[in-house]
């Protein structure tokens, strides 16, 4: 009897620890976004884009970076929508494709539930010079150069030289940076690395 029971109890630790650890995998590979508007909002612009010239891949070699790319609108609290995972990164379907005259604008994690890191770790590491590679759906592979950086607050970054109209095709790469504000679940700022298309 005292070795069923303990037998039993032996089960039922392998169990919750079992669902422990899966619940915590789960949670250091994907994420949740918050639901997204099915359209931006009226008076927000929209670029069509054929397929065949939207992204596919983003490799920044500096970093060894390779990811996949997502396609995401805007959540419903108005932000650009994110990666639902911690691996891949993810473009602003609304606006311009990488290469194209505009500002294409893709985000990603800085890291996950359990403090691993995201695709964008280090992005704050990136220089001025870096080289920066978009290869979209039809296989073309696009080359970017940093520009500059920058880092604001979390709730400044839906401006015009970020979202706005540009007369250069543009990459514009964006992730969390500063102090976790558990109150509202947002890191206090946003680092930003402009590039522009290598002609």
């Amino acid at each position: 009897m005292k070795k069923t029971l303990f037998y039993l109890i032996v089960i039922i630790i392998v169990v919750v620890a079992g669902g422990i650890f899966s619940l915590t995998a789960y949670r250091s590979l994907y994420v949740s976004p918050d639901a997204e508007l099915s359209a931006p909002p009226p008076g927000l612009p929209v670029v069509l884009s054929s397929t065949s010239t939207m992204p596919a891949t983003l490799e920044i070699p500096s970093l060894s970076v390779n990811a996949k790319v997502q396609y995401v609108g805007i959540a419903k609290g108005g932000a650009m929508g994110i990666p639902t995972n911690f691996t891949d990164v993810a473009w602003y379907k609304y606006g311009p494709v990488p290469g194209a005259i505009g500002n294409a604008v893709i985000d990603g994690h800085l890291d996950n539930a359990v403090s691993l890191p995201g695709v964008f770790k280090h992005l704050a590491d990136v220089k001025t010079g870096d080289d920066i590679y978009v290869t979209n759906v039809s296989g073309t592979k696009l080359h970017f150069k940093v520009t500059g950086t920058e880092l604001r607050k979390y709730n400044d970054t839906a401006t015009a030289d970020i979202f706005g109209p540009s007369n250069k095709a543009n990459l514009i790469l964006i992730t969390c940076e500063g102090t976790w504000n558990q109150s509202i679940k947002e890191y206090s700022d946003r680092f930003i690395v402009f590039s522009t298309l290598v002609q």
